[in-house]
């Protein structure tokens, strides 16, 4: 795994093995998870459902996402790559057949909600690419594992749909969800057998602690606490989104005791970060394993853009072409499939010029692209010719998407026994954006929502600019037999 070049036709190396059979994993998640969007106006219209109600069902499809990816984090650190990926696969290509047979709205909704659970599969392969590949390749390898992974939801897009047209009829979706769930639970079952967790010979490195992120410093846990904040209010955001106020899918009691568990679920996890952390208030933690946990806040608020961006715009780019445009379903899921299909080369790129210029600089980059291109779309009206807006939306993609490869390719160099805590919640973020944009998409015009993206873009590019620091030196872990091992970090 040393040489400077990554050679990803060499499957005689299994470093290059794993992060083919770990990307198409991803894949699979996102073919899965991410179909939905794509599928929609089949699914409003076999169903007779209301634009509100599409709407909804494409929120809560992010939602879950949101705790399952802390949650998978932490299991991931402790259990490995390899069980969590398996199991995931599995259970979540259960739960979405499940959805594809069901026949009322409330029971569509519950399950597209459970279904969020497959999307924290992204944060196992996090894991797993860092444990297989050294700093001066992780940007470019991350890269390719997130892209070619996220690919998923434009082959999503560019199949599901015409399964759904070629089959017809109202069953015609269900057919084609159920098909793509029943090979990710296939794969699910493949990827056990054919990968491990490290190199032979290496230390899987695992938190100290579990139930929390470990921090250095009072500051540090001061910040942790307050960025668990947006978590919850994210699924708050949901629940009024449902609440009779809304949508009337849930009753007044019914809000209020979604926001008491989120308020006391909240003050669990506060608990927690205490208990975990506390004595770092009594006794600094050595200058030697500190790190800076702004890193992570950082790397948190610019996921949320990157990729909560990405998921919005997936998710309502086919029903935009058509209720504004006029583009027939299925021409409207191809142009829309356009805008993931970028990604097998965009997030890679963003690695690949993180690993060359550094992370910082290739972020301020992107984040220029995403604020510019999102505030110049916030313009767009009905009378705009569709090639424009669809040029449009692939340069906003092309940034947001290798931003959220440069987001990555930094995210293992902060502190390597923790990067599934640091991915699960960066991703976690990711989510939130999702969920935030997607309220924003249900509450105003198309044009507004792109105009949102954009000033969110802007605010996050002046946190990069002014506190994001490049990642350089080492890092320090401590080996199971208590020595200490240095990991270069650039």
């Amino acid at each position: 795994m040393s040489p400077q070049r990554l050679n990803i036709l060499d499957l005689s190396k299994q470093n290059i093995r794993i992060l083919h059979y770990t990307w198409f994993a991803f894949f699979m998640t996102f073919v899965v998870w991410l179909g939905l969007g794509p599928m929609m106006p089949f699914i409003k219209e076999a169903l007779n459902l209301t634009d509100q109600q599409a709407k909804v069902l494409l929120i809560l499809n992010v939602a879950m996402t949101i705790p399952a990816r802390i949650v998978v984090g932490m299991l991931v650190d402790k259990l490995g790559p390899r069980i969590m990926y398996t199991s995931i696969l599995m259970l979540g290509g259960t739960i979405s057949i499940a959805f594809a047979w069901a026949n009322d709205y409330q029971t569509l909704s519950i399950l597209r909600f459970l279904s969020g659970f497959i999307g924290a599969g992204f944060v196992v392969g996090i894991r797993m690419i860092g444990e297989w590949f050294p700093a001066r390749q992780t940007g470019l390898a991350q890269g390719i594992y997130g892209g070619w992974g996220n690919f998923g939801s434009a082959g999503a897009a560019f199949t599901l749909p015409f399964i759904a047209a070629n089959l017809g009829g109202d069953d015609a979706w269900r057919y084609a969800l159920t098909l793509a769930s029943l090979v990710a639970i296939g794969y699910g079952i493949v990827y056990y057998f054919i990968v491990s967790d490290t190199p032979k010979g290496s230390t899987y490195f695992k938190p100290k602690k579990t139930g929390a992120m470990e921090v250095t410093s009072g500051g540090d846990l001061v910040l942790y606490i307050l960025m668990n904040i947006p978590l919850f209010l994210a699924l708050g955001l949901l629940a009024w989104k449902l609440s009779p106020s809304n949508m009337n899918m849930i009753d007044n009691i019914t809000t209020y005791v979604i926001y008491g568990a989120l308020a006391s679920i909240y003050a669990g996890q506060v608990w927690k970060i205490w208990h975990i952390n506390r004595h770092v208030l009594k006794t600094p933690v050595p200058e030697l394993h500190r790190y800076k946990f702004k890193q992570v806040a950082i790397l948190d608020w610019a996921y949320l853009v990157t990729f909560g961006t990405e998921l919005a715009v997936v998710s309502m780019l086919a029903m935009f072409y058509v209720s504004w445009f006029d583009v027939p379903k299925v021409t409207a899921a191809l142009l829309a499939g356009i805008y993931p299909f970028i990604n097998l080369f965009a997030r890679p790129g963003g690695g690949w010029i993180s690993d060359k210029i550094g992370r910082r600089r290739t972020l301020i980059i992107v984040f220029s692209g995403i604020t510019g291109s999102f505030l110049l779309l916030g313009t767009v009206s009905e009378a705009w010719p569709v090639w424009l807006v669809v040029g449009l939306t692939i340069v906003g993609g092309i940034f947001s998407k290798a931003g959220s490869g440069a987001v990555y390719a930094m995210v293992p160099l902060v502190q390597r026994r923790m990067t599934g805590q640091i991915a699960g919640m960066a991703g976690a973020f990711g989510n939130v954006g999702a969920v935030m944009f997607l309220t924003v998409n249900s509450l105003v015009n198309y044009d507004q929502f792109f105009l949102f993206i954009g000033i969110v873009s802007a605010v996050v590019f002046a946190l990069i600019f002014i506190f994001l620091e490049e990642p350089k030196g080492t890092m320090t872990e401590i080996m199971p037999d208590g020595t200490v091992q240095m990991l270069e970090v650039n």
